[in-house]
């Protein structure tokens, strides 16, 4: 299978349904290494910091009951219930995640802000998923949000607030993980000092971020296993434990002592909620890489496997604090028995890296998915692995993440201060997501208003709960996450809200069709050889940068093809739906339009056969025309014709292609290929490529023939035929350069946003021509002003 087919069936290949028991058993073992690391070293840190204030025990154990009962019923009621029966279930094509729920939203109401949507985008198979019927009852609050433009705004600043906060966990999770292990060193070595251990973590975290461009495909086949023996490390000492120090420690099991223990600890109590609540860090990751497994594997891992561990662990702790109340701040590691204590250690900082790895991943695929749907500047995204789909590697993020980290870790130097920031973001992230699945159970699912208030209620009030508690540790690094989150909110609102108002500027600009037919020798207008590529945001009409060109130089190609490349609210595009074209103006301009659609989870390959595909559709898009223009009723015809511009979706089907592009990489073989198609009057190319060229380095050269067949229309081979002129002439690629502007009569906010922050973030972000991956010798550019 090719690549591309390989992307095409990327989001239905694993589905539960589909896949067989070995498949599914071997994605539940793989997710130990991609989902648990970060939940499954939480025993690490969470008594401590839960007993870090004012909380003290007494000899009667009700202050560990009850903390082991909120434990076991937190772990219970939202990994389990909560994510696992629910949440999973609300997948976006096999997508999962912060924006996976939005673009579920988006797809089945009109609450999508993305600027250039398009009627034709509708028509993607992975666009709708099957829903029962409308009623008046189901749809009030769809109509609702569709209403009112504030609320759909306060529902993406939603989406951008959890998301920032998973960025936030790509700061915390490295320290407080990492720290917590390695501060295991100090049971054993008693007087070594705090610095010793802060330069230790941060070596480690130095490493950890250095090799991350070398992409984690090549140690990945070990994250498995580590987290599988971390969990059974963690769940055979907390056997031991409870055997040796406290039996009857599973009394806790009852929920009267989680009553008891705020009736007896009151404000302490509550406050102490804030430690407790990191027995849940990393859930968040069990929906959030859902695309990467299925929801039966990931049930079976956490509840055949994680789940029981993990209640094992916090168990025998609490068996062992019963009996070793002075031994709080290092429990974990004084629980160890001495013979096993420096093989536990080990494993114990592999399994807080590996944990750490899944974070940092996780949070390079979130600032991808923003920069996907424009909600964030442009940066470098490097694809480290062939064999693992998706895993990208941002450089800028990266070394941001490390200094943050490193920041964290110095600044803090204690794992209760940075718990206090980091359950912060968890229990935010987490509201987001109760917040959003309520109006996926109202709009997608379309239950009852009962039954999502239920939702709504039960988990959205224990977790306002937890949240509170962690509210009162803000002043004690609860501001953390606080302040990265507002930083990261303000740079995607500035960036989004400058990119639509350059939108709202190039869409009342845009050049009519008028003006367009009036062009020819009056204006002195000339063609030359080639093929012009224009970029722009539009979808419909001419964008002003054209008629800023054309003023200023009066000539362009012999074809014009007006490329734009958008994003839809949709994980992926099935490579055979991802082109729609179109075209502008009489036959004989050559003017066409190319819309180029990628989903927020797409990979968008740094790829020399642009050119060529672009050629294969714009040849497939000549003969279907003709199709629909000369044979209205034939049955052969395939393509499916937009009322507004005529836009065509090509590749519909795959095998009614007449020309396609064979031979890439090292493995390359000289060849000279026909495709015969369907329709016999337009015959087939024929593709000659130079082996040498390839051998060389350089670029892949192709020729384009026209078959000979006498029943090809003249007119369709002459424009074919000026097509592969034009092609071997050369391609030049027009590009704006623009300069965007406040208006003078705006206001001092929007001022400061577009003058000063969206400038910035424009100078210091990759250039267009890079990330389209524009050829620098083919790249024109056009200087322009635009005064929003």
């Amino acid at each position: 299978m090719s690549a591309t087919d390989s992307e095409t069936v990327r989001s239905s290949a694993f589905k539960p349904q589909n896949a067989s028991l070995k498949v599914i058993l071997l994605l539940a073992y793989q997710s130990f290494g991609v989902i648990y690391g970060d939940l499954s070293t939480s025993p690490l840190y969470v008594y401590r910091s839960t007993f870090a204030g004012k909380l003290r025990m007494h000899e009667n154990d009700d202050e560990i009951l009850g903390v082991l009962s909120f434990i076991i019923y937190t772990l219970t009621i939202i990994p389990v219930i909560k994510y696992v029966f629910i949440v999973l279930a609300a997948d976006d094509n096999g997508e999962g995640g912060t924006f996976a729920l939005y673009s579920l939203l988006c797809r089945h109401a009109k609450l999508s802000l993305l600027p250039n949507q398009q009627a034709a985008d509708e028509e993607l198979s992975t666009y709708k998923l099957e829903a029962p019927q409308e009623s008046n009852r189901d749809i009030w609050m769809k109509k609702i949000l569709e209403k009112h433009q504030k609320l759909r705004t306060v529902l993406l600043i939603v989406v951008l607030l959890g998301t920032c906060m998973v960025i936030g966990d790509g700061v915390l999770t490295p320290a407080i993980s990492v720290l917590s292990a390695v501060s295991g060193i100090q049971v054993a070595a008693p007087d070594l000092h705090d610095h010793v251990i802060i330069l230790v973590s941060c070596i480690i975290l130095v490493g950890l971020f250095a090799l991350q461009h070398y992409g984690t495909h090549r140690v990945a086949f070990i994250f498995a296993p580590v987290v599988i023996a971390w969990l059974f490390c963690i769940s055979s000492i907390g056997v031991y434990n409870v055997v040796t120090y406290n039996p009857h420690i599973w009394r806790a099991l009852s929920p009267y002592y989680m009553y008891n223990f705020f009736k007896k600890c009151g404000k302490d109590g509550w406050v102490s909620l804030g430690g407790i609540v990191l027995c849940i860090t990393g859930t968040e990751a069990m929906f959030a890489d859902l695309g990467h497994f299925t929801p039966l594997s990931i049930k079976i891992a956490f509840g055949g496997v994680v789940y029981p561990c993990l209640l094992l662990a916090y168990m025998g702790q609490a068996a062992f604090l019963s009996k070793h109340r002075d031994d709080i701040s290092r429990s974990f590691y004084k629980s160890i028995p001495k013979p096993v204590f420096w093989p536990v250690f080990c494993v114990a900082t592999l399994a807080a890296i590996v944990g750490s790895q899944a974070v940092i991943s996780a949070t390079f695929s979130v600032v991808k998915q923003c920069l996907s749907l424009g909600f964030f500047p442009r940066v470098k995204v490097v694809h480290t692995s062939k064999q693992i789909y998706g895993q990208v590697y941002i450089p800028e993020i990266n070394w941001m993440l490390l200094v943050l980290c490193l920041a964290v870790t110095v600044g803090f130097r204690d794992t209760i201060t940075i718990g206090n920031a980091y359950g912060l973001a968890v229990m935010t992230v987490m509201l987001v997501t109760t917040c959003l699945m309520t109006l996926v159970i109202l709009i997608v699912w379309r239950r009852s208003i009962v039954l999502a208030a239920c939702f709504l209620l039960f988990f959205g009030s224990i977790e306002a709960v937890y949240i509170s508690a962690m509210y009162i540790k803000v002043p004690e690094g609860g501001w953390v996450p606080l302040l990265l989150s507002l930083v990261f909110m303000s740079i995607m609102l500035v960036w989004h809200y400058g990119t639509t108002k350059k939108y709202e500027f190039d869409l009342q600009n845009k050049v009519s069709m008028k003006w367009i037919l009036t062009l020819g020798p009056s204006l002195g207008i000339v063609r030359v050889p080639g093929i012009g590529l224009i970029y722009t945001e539009l979808v419909t009409g001419v964008p002003a940068i054209f008629s800023h060109f054309v003023t200023n130089l009066p000539a362009f190609h012999q074809v014009l093809v007006f490329v734009c490349i958008k994003s839809v609210p949709v994980p992926y595009v099935p490579q055979h739906e991802r082109h729609l074209i179109g075209r502008i103006g009489p036959k004989g301009y050559r003017m066409y339009r190319c819309v180029v659609r990628y989903g927020y989870k797409d990979v968008h390959k740094d790829d020399n056969d642009f050119e060529n595909q672009l050629i294969v559709n714009l040849a497939e898009f000549i003969r279907t025309e003709a199709e629909v223009t000369y044979l209205p009723s034939s049955s052969e015809v395939t393509a499916e014709v937009v009322a507004d511009e005529r836009m065509t979706v090509m590749g519909n089907t795959p095998s009614s292609r007449i020309l396609n592009v064979f031979g890439t990489g090292s493995d390359f073989e000289q060849s000279s290929v026909s495709v015969p198609t369907r329709v016999s009057p337009l015959g087939s190319f024929q593709i000659t490529e130079e082996n040498e060229a390839i051998r060389a380095g350089c670029k892949k050269r192709v020729r384009f023939e026209i078959s000979k067949s006498p029943d090809l229309d003249p007119a369709v081979r002459q424009e074919l035929q000026e097509l592969i002129e034009a092609k071997e002439a050369g391609v030049a690629y027009v590009l704006g350069h623009s300069y965007v502007k406040a208006k003078k009569s705006s206001s001092i906010i929007k001022r400061f946003a577009i003058d000063v922050a969206y400038t910035f973030l424009r100078r210091n972000c990759r250039r267009s021509a890079v990330a389209l991956s524009i050829p620098h010798i083919s790249l024109v550019e056009v200087g322009m002003i635009y005064y929003v």
